[in-house]
């Protein structure tokens, strides 16, 4: 029984919600493995919109298992407001339905201050990552850094404070060369002590829980957040996230064996798209690009920020696929290039006289690289709702094709709009 892995091919802003929403319900356990509160997936079920950033998108299906895995960063407070939104829609997850893994590191207030000074400093130097201020970098490198307060800490008050001092020590040696106030001892004391109760029910031994679905059989889904440009290691670095966004992070973000990780799917936009700063070689900062912004509302699920959006680039994707071991593509937001004369697709690049067909890792050299494109003719029939190959027009099945080409892997569903049910199934990822 294959266990799935669903993993962004671009800048994130795929779709996976959607995608993990309709394979949630083939599957039992569904588990977040890397990131924070900083991406977020929007859910369309039944004409009712769910907005989630931190509970895994298993949350809105009755009967599954969702899991928060030692990979995440955790915010409780962000945490505990999620579950009354949530609630409020009518979905009531108790203990039962979902487990947060005791080793997950915690974000405190003083991440996301600190987040917020570097990212002001690097406005006025022209260094800004564009981060989304919710202080995942800073939670992380205290995690690489040993002296991380993490979920199993806020059930043993003997050694918090201990922990809370060294914490501390750190940062507010920091705060001081930034120019910014030290934080006391009492503020973080009450912050962690204020949310422990609210949090701990749902502390467990995820990698056991995990271990044991696996021997009984369960399917289990594991979602990433953001996408594979955006890894730490892989991505256009230094506009990156603070994590591994890639596949391989499911087995050590969620504590299982990387065998059994079964079928990897990556979820790729039908054109292309990335909010805050770093190269982007297809970007159209133009007509073109403020069409695909309109009519796919290419907004943040968390941010709002406006993405911005360019043609398909399948140099990108074709390097995700190999990355990342992708077995097969869900390609969403077809629809959007409906009513299109004419769209190109990126398929090499140049760079310094030279054509390539890779990203390189250099940020000098991703700045310069110059998008080779081919111009495929346009369709004037509605790809919006199909639920069937029959239903396409044939220039968009054309398209498609072509993509699969291009990237070197081939498309397992397709997406025809945010309801769920409008999705073309050529591949079971869950098949036995």
């Amino acid at each position: 029984m294959a266990n799935v892995v669903v993993v962004g091919s671009q800048w994130g802003d795929e779709g996976k919600g959607k995608v993990v929403d309709w394979l949630s319900e083939r599957a039992d356990v569904v588990v977040r493995f890397q990131g924070g509160h900083n991406a977020g997936h929007t859910l369309v079920v039944d004409g009712k919109t769910y907005k989630l950033s931190l509970l895994p998108s298993g949350v809105v299906r009755p009967g599954k298992l969702s899991v928060i895995g030692n990979g995440v960063v955790f915010d409780p407070h962000a945490f505990v407001a999620e579950l009354g939104r949530i609630r409020e829609l009518g979905v009531e997850i108790g203990p039962d339905r979902l487990k947060i893994a005791e080793n997950t590191a915690l974000i405190l207030s003083l991440h996301r201050e600190l987040d917020g000074f570097r990212e002001d400093a690097a406005s006025n130097s022209g260094t800004k990552i564009g981060t989304t201020r919710r202080g995942i970098g800073p939670a992380y490198e205290d995690k690489v850094g040993r002296r991380a307060i993490r979920v199993m800490d806020l059930a043993d008050t003997n050694t918090l404070a201990a922990k809370v001092d060294r914490l501390l020590t750190h940062h507010n040696a920091l705060r001081r060369g930034l120019g910014h106030a030290e934080v006391a001892h009492e503020a973080i004391m009450q912050e962690l002590t204020s949310v422990a109760d609210k949090v701990l029910p749902y502390m467990d031994r995820v990698w056991k829980v995990l271990d044991e679905a696996r021997r009984a059989g369960s399917r289990i889904l594991f979602e990433g957040a953001q996408g594979t440009l955006l890894d730490i290691d892989h991505g256009t670095y230094p506009f990156v996230t603070s994590s591994n966004t890639v596949a391989g992070q499911a087995a050590p973000g969620s504590g299982l064996g990387p065998g059994a990780i079964g079928y990897v799917l990556g979820i790729t936009k039908a054109y292309t798209t990335r909010v805050g700063e770093g190269p982007f070689p297809t970007e159209q900062a133009n007509e073109v690009g403020d069409f695909l912004g309109t009519r796919g509302r290419e907004f943040g699920t968390v941010t709002g920020r406006k993405r911005r959006c360019g043609w398909f680039d399948a140099v990108l994707v074709r390097q995700a696929v190999a990355v990342n071991g992708i077995n097969g593509i869900a390609l969403t937001k077809l629809d959007v290039l409906d009513g299109l004369d004419e769209i190109k697709v990126c398929t090499g690049y140049r760079l310094d006289g030279e054509t390539i067909d890779y990203l390189p890792a250099s940020q000098a050299a991703q700045a310069r690289v110059e998008p080779v494109y081919e111009t495929l003719e346009g369709w004037s029939g509605t790809t919006a709702g199909a639920r069937s190959w029959s239903e396409l027009p044939a220039q968009a099945v054309k398209y498609v094709r072509y993509v699969e080409e291009l990237i070197g892997a081939p498309v397992a569903l397709l997406s025809t709009s945010p309801e769920r049910d409008d999705t073309i199934l050529v591949t079971d990822p869950f098949q036995d």
